[in-house]
């Protein structure tokens, strides 16, 4: 059996939005840097400012120019999310990012948030409640996604300026809302995260 010698972080962002895709982040690295990791003092995306994330968004694409840790991130659009359900569009978000990545199934150990999971050919995956708050590598992973989504839905915001993307980057806030009873839904809308009386 080949030695585990990669852990691997999984996260999602925007599995809620009532427009867009939702994100999906995956970080890897050499089980011999977890140490090094965990002195970083990495925290949940969601529990940083923007400011915070950029950094540690920069901070992920040094690291992997100098070899130490590698991700992939991958959007997932609100057509499969209205088609085949949000949970389909993560786990194909995951399959994506794992398969850049080249990993071989018996080489890593993966850590899932929340109730996320990996295809079934890794064996060695843990689904982590809260993961991306204990794991500093599930919180990359979330980072990862974040960035990622936010900036695809600011540039998104010039495309449909009356909705104020940029701000909201798609969830259901009360500007949100406003904005779609004013000029109706877009195209990158997710119809089945909508009301009958919003549609």
């Amino acid at each position: 059996m080949m030695k585990m010698t990669y852990l691997v972080g999984v996260d999602e962002a925007g599995r809620g939005p009532l427009a867009g895709p939702v994100a999906v982040g995956v970080v890897v690295m050499p089980f011999t840097l977890k140490k090094a990791l965990t002195k970083h003092a990495v925290k949940d995306s969601k529990k940083l400012s923007a400011k915070e994330r950029d950094k540690w968004y920069r901070f992920l694409h040094r690291e992997r120019r100098l070899g130490k840790i590698n991700f992939s991130t991958a959007l997932v659009s609100h057509k499969i999310i209205d088609e085949r359900g949000i949970v389909f569009a993560v786990r194909v978000g995951i399959k994506k990012c794992l398969s850049r990545l080249n990993l071989k199934p018996d080489s890593c150990q993966i850590l899932l948030d929340g109730s996320l999971k990996a295809p079934v050919k890794f064996k060695n995956q843990k689904t982590i409640i809260r993961g991306d708050e204990t794991e500093p590598i599930i919180a990359l992973a979330s980072i990862a996604a974040k960035v990622r989504r936010d900036r695809y839905m600011i540039r998104l915001a010039k495309e449909y300026p009356h909705y104020n993307f940029e701000v909201h980057k798609g969830y259901g806030t009360a500007l949100h809302y406003r904005q779609i009873k004013k000029h109706g839904l877009c195209t990158i809308h997710r119809l089945s995260f909508l009301t009958k009386g919003v549609k």
